[in-house]
């Protein structure tokens, strides 16, 4: 990663992050943190760090049922090596219970900084957290670390869900102050985001993407359409990102074919709704994205939007919407 001048976008890491699942043949491995990491600081972008710590059974409660927090817990400390979660398709070992409620506290610390400073901070967290529903880890995820941060914060939060995959964790918990925008393809897994629907003053805003992929340029457009429509549309008082890169083009657990260059004017498109709506104020929390050096060149771009390091790019075409997709996402707002 050639090395830039060191941007405004503060980070929250730990060294815990990288225990869970250590040593298993697994997509979802350390070096998404730990080596990403180490090139972000080697291109000047990680230049500030604050660290994370554990979120409270309360912040979890607000989110995930007792029953799973002590199941997560108890499956955990009897690991022998790596095992499945009865909940279903999520892999822990020993580590997995003390590094996700790391996580979930590390996306709290982001939600926390943005807040106070109003401005952008980037949790780079596993494991993920958006398939986590309230009674069951799925795909990788044991706690929702987005939601969660969510709710801790204690106002209206728009989660912006970017991710190869919809966030059925985050989707279940939306309403009250909670309001959810995902672009996922589909079919693919888990199978889920098929609607959009208003709660009150909430929304949950679904726009499935045929899972052969979309160009860059539409991916773009569509976030440069979608954003500012929701944001609109529940005046959030700050935006949650739930930063899954397995969209790239080459991902060996999603590919949407899109190139690294949509980071930037995506995460410009967030730095402008962050300013209008929530004083600046934005958390990325880390989800998906399985390249290394893609996941690093994407956060470097997200930082240098943010930095207004970013070369301005201007808007999409809207043209290079898919119809059906474009149409989709304008019925939807037309039928307030």
């Amino acid at each position: 990663m050639q090395r830039v001048k060191a941007l405004g976008l503060k980070f929250v890491t730990d060294a815990l992050y990288g225990d869970h699942l250590r040593g298993a043949d697994h997509p979802e491995r350390p070096d998404r943190v730990e080596a990403v990491a180490a090139l972000l600081r080697a291109g000047g972008v990680l230049a500030e760090s604050l660290d994370a710590r554990d979120a409270t059974r309360e912040e979890i409660q607000q989110v995930h049922t007792l029953g799973y927090v002590e199941l997560v817990a108890r499956e955990t400390a009897a690991a022998n090596g790596v095992r499945e979660l009865s909940t279903g398709d999520t892999l822990v070992d020993a580590t997995s219970y003390r590094v996700a409620v790391r996580a979930a506290g590390g996306a709290i610390v982001a939600v926390e900084a943005s807040l106070a400073g109003g401005e952008a901070v980037f949790a780079l967290v596993r494991p993920p957290g958006h398939h986590a529903e309230p009674a069951r880890g799925m795909g990788f995820c044991v706690f929702n670390n987005a939601a969660i941060a969510a709710r801790a914060a204690g106002r209206r939060v728009l989660v912006v869900d970017f991710d190869y995959h919809h966030g059925n964790g985050t989707e279940a918990v939306a309403g009250d102050g909670l309001s959810y925008a995902s672009t996922h393809a589909a079919p693919a897994y888990p199978g889920t985001g098929t609607r959009s629907y208003r709660l009150g003053r909430d929304a949950v805003v679904n726009v499935p993407l045929p899972a052969g992929g979309v160009s860059t340029e539409a991916f773009v457009a569509l976030w440069q359409m979608l954003l500012p429509a929701v944001a609109r549309s529940v005046a959030p008082e700050l935006l949650v990102v739930s930063a899954g890169f397995d969209y790239i083009a080459g991902d060996p657990v999603g590919d949407l074919g899109i190139g690294v260059e949509a980071a930037a004017p995506i995460a410009a498109a967030i730095r402008s709704v962050a300013g209008e709506y929530c004083g600046g104020a934005v958390a990325y929390v880390l989800e998906g994205g399985y390249g290394v050096g893609a996941l690093a060149r994407s956060i470097a771009a997200i930082a240098a939007a943010h930095g207004g390091q970013a070369a301005p790019l201007g808007d999409a075409d809207l043209r290079a919407i898919p119809e059906p997709v474009r149409a989709r996402v304008q019925a939807f707002f037309n039928s307030r």
